[in-house]
């Protein structure tokens, strides 16, 4: 069989269209720009709340300009693209702002979530829609390798009919300050990797089971910590994911059991992976092996270098430079997010008040 599969996203014939970056924390610093000079793209400004963090990180990446306000930045006209990452409650008023100066701003490259409700969601995705303005929702997940691969087996069919897939995570994420202050924990910052990444292989889902308890390692207060939810298709797929961040006592002295795999059964065939991502700083790569009627007898194992973090925000920022170029929506637009913006809202209602919901209630 071919195993010249598409797990690399398509790059722009451009690569000099200038970006501007609002924010200087890690994914930022750590992923976006590493990405970016990776790939050849043109990062031409910084700001941040924190003049002396950006700087830095403008030495670091080589930026020209850093600027001391959000303001200054928005006005740049070296600045065509607006890379985006800050809290999420931050971002909807920085997306309106920036519209404003649609002039020069022709994209908007902001992070999932894209707001923490799908009415704030909306009134960005409208916003850029009546200024001009392409938005782009940086669900980095569709871009690990093996999520990306495992999307071109299934529009291949070698899988057949999709029947049940599931993610298994048992890994500690590092809860950021900001995330203390949010009405979501996990759902929203955690678990819409994963509820993406189901929306991306299947479509969204017709209705939604859901449970949750808090983490017992987080010490501020909050609701949905460990997270367990059913994704129901009217084709009969099934879909679900055990987003474990507390996986036992594992800083507390225990034995570590981390890790990330997923599966999905077809008709015609079987998929499963991992997600290298639980190893960053190391360069772990994600896998994919799987197994078809078309060709029986065969386990098929393809690998790749490439890893999720830095390597799949390349494709991040590339599909909203292509689409820029190609005058059409972006593989991750805003618009298309709204749907799983109203999915994490239908898990979280679904855990909270412990009813079957539908994510068009949400829409």
């Amino acid at each position: 069989m071919d195993l010249s599969l598409n797990y690399l996203p398509t790059l722009p014939k451009r690569k000099d269209v200038g970006i501007g970056c609002l924010g200087a924390g890690f994914i930022m610093r750590d992923c976006h720009l590493v990405a970016y000079r990776q790939a050849g793209f043109n990062p031409v400004a910084i700001a941040s709340h924190d003049p002396e963090h950006a700087d830095a990180v403008a030495e670091q990446h080589q930026i020209s300009q850093c600027h001391a306000t959000v303001e200054d930045l928005l006005r740049d006209r070296t600045v065509e693209v607006l890379d985006i990452a800050v809290p999420p409650d931050l971002q909807p008023e920085l997306i309106r702002r920036a519209v404003e100066h649609k002039d020069h701003i022709q994209g908007i490259l902001a992070q999932k979530p894209l707001a923490l409700s799908v009415k704030g969601a909306r009134d960005c995705v409208e916003r850029c829609a009546k200024a001009g303005v392409t938005l782009a929702v940086n669900q980095n997940m569709r871009y690990d390798q093996s999520v990306r691969a495992l999307k071109d087996i299934l529009e291949r069919g070698w899988l057949g009919e999709p029947v049940l897939g599931t993610i298994e995570m048992r890994a500690i994420p590092h809860w950021m300050p900001w995330s203390e202050k949010l009405p979501s924990l996990a759902t929203f910052v955690m678990s819409i990797h994963h509820l993406d990444t189901f929306r991306y292989w299947f479509g969204t889902p017709d209705r939604v089971l859901a449970s949750t308890r808090p983490d017992p390692r987080t010490r501020f207060p909050h609701s949905d910590g460990l997270n367990l939810y059913i994704l129901e298709y009217d084709s009969g797929c099934r879909a679900s994911s055990w987003d474990d961040v507390w996986t036992g006592p594992t800083r507390e002295g225990s034995q570590g059991d981390i890790f990330i795999r997923w599966r999905v059964e077809g008709t015609d065939g079987l998929a499963r992976g991992t997600i290298g991502w639980p190893s960053y700083p190391a360069r772990t790569p994600s896998t994919l092996d799987f197994t078809t009627k078309k060709q029986p007898g065969y386990w098929f194992q393809p690998r790749w270098p490439e890893v999720w973090f830095p390597d799949a925000f390349v494709g991040t920022m590339a599909q909203l430079l292509c689409a820029l170029e190609e005058k059409r929506e972006p593989e991750i637009s805003g618009r298309d997010n709204l749907e799983t913006i109203a999915l994490c809202e239908a898990v979280f209602a679904a855990a909270r008040d412990h009813r079957v919901t539908t994510v068009r209630e949400f829409l």
